[in-house]
């Protein structure tokens, strides 16, 4: 398989933003699909009918798991995760799946943040095929999230002589750039994209991505927003991207542009919060406000009673901000920092330690930035803040 397929894959792991809900088997019938002639749709109804008439052909199952991953992507919906998981039924469980169905499992285990599980699948793969681009990108994904940087530039290189010239350097300047040398990483993929003006649409989606975050974490809001908006021009329903820019023009208390931008997307649990976000920026919005958290409440509770902790970094950034709870919010926030590391969740615990007059429990993650090297504009002032005498 093309490494452009894992690349979309990838895209769509970031964009599951609640856990997927996973039918019984794959050719299950969970919702009557527009009929439209959207070509995308009939050519999944034509591989439902096929895997409903052969369930075991692993081809035929990974083709349609394909399809329902992209759909997810597309749409931003992440029931579709659960859908190929579904078409995935019959392997799923099995201790020495086929690759594609590994390769598969371990791009879905990554979306449900089940990153030991992913790991154990891509760790089998490249053992038994080490030239498998798409494992090592999907290792070096997982190990990134996790804040496990030499293992992730370890991937990254195994990766430079199997992708192209810019996913290669995407890959790496994912890890470079929150290890110390975040100018230097942005340049060197800013020009990789420029010379690589024949990539693939993902590939430079991916990358244009990576560059506008790395802006972001320098402070040049202008130049972050520009990429973003490059991005959402050939990718106007990509939540993670819309996600990332909300955050951006919030920090910039532009909650209109925010309002704007995503009033159409608020069935997305990470989106809706944004939006919520927004709207506490407009004190006058006191009703839509309610409203807005409210469902965001309800959303938590029922993710919650299904165990999901895909949202974690979601519901402490409610609780901080929206419910005013620093100390839950802190304690949710430090729950999440075990899983994921990104920058992101590294701002989110400080800020609620903050929050929270718990300078003790920001501690930790402290000495984790200053090991690592992690450049933020937004963190290191809040580093300033928790070093500050009271």
């Amino acid at each position: 398989m093309r490494l452009i397929l894992f690349i979309a894959l990838f895209l769509a792991a970031l964009a599951a933003c609640a856990a997927p809900y996973l039918p019984a088997a794959g050719a299950q019938v969970i919702e009557t699909m527009p009929r439209r002639s959207d070509p995308a749709l009939q050519d999944i109804e034509r591989m439902r009918k096929q895997v409903r008439s052969s369930p075991n052909d692993v081809r035929l199952a990974t083709m349609l798991a394909r399809r329902y991953i992209d759909i997810g992507r597309s749409e931003t919906d992440p029931r579709y995760f659960g859908y190929a998981q579904a078409a995935l039924a019959p392997w799923w469980d099995a201790k020495s799946p086929p690759h594609d169905v590994r390769l598969l499992r371990a791009t879905l285990m990554q979306s449900t943040h089940r990153f030991n599980q992913a790991m154990a699948d891509l760790d089998a793969i490249t053992v038994a095929d080490p030239a498998n681009a798409q494992a090592w990108l999907t290792s070096a994904t997982v190990q990134t999230v996790r804040g496990d940087f030499e293992g992730a530039a370890a991937s990254c290189a195994r990766l430079s002589s199997l992708a192209s010239q810019l996913a290669s350097l995407a890959c790496l300047g994912n890890v470079t750039g929150v290890t110390g040398r975040l100018e230097a990483s942005e340049r060197l993929l800013d020009k990789a994209l420029a010379r690589n003006a024949d990539a693939s649409a993902d590939e430079k989606a991916w990358a244009l991505t990576l560059l506008a975050e790395m802006a972001t974490r320098r402070g040049d809001a202008a130049t972050a927003e520009a990429r973003y908006r490059r991005v959402l021009a050939t990718n106007p329903r990509d939540s993670y991207v819309l996600g990332a820019y909300a955050d951006l023009l919030l920090g910039q208390k532009r909650p209109r542009d925010v309002a704007n931008l995503l009033r159409e997307h608020r069935r997305i649990d990470a989106l809706l919060l944004r939006y919520a976000l927004a709207l506490q920026q407009q004190s006058a919005r006191k009703d839509e406000l309610d409203a807005a958290t409210k469902e965001l409440d309800a959303r938590f509770r029922a993710a919650m009673q299904r165990g999901d902790s895909v949202h974690q970094r979601e519901q402490a950034r409610y609780t901080l901000h929206l419910r005013r709870e620093p100390r839950v919010a802190l304690a949710l926030a430090q729950q999440n920092w075990m899983v994921q590391k990104e920058p992101a969740d590294t701002r989110l615990i400080l800020e609620a330690a903050l929050g929270a007059g718990n300078r003790a429990a920001a501690e930790p993650v402290v000495r984790w930035i200053e090991k690592t090297r992690l450049e933020d504009v937004a963190i290191a002032a809040l580093v300033q803040r928790l070093r500050s005498p009271s």
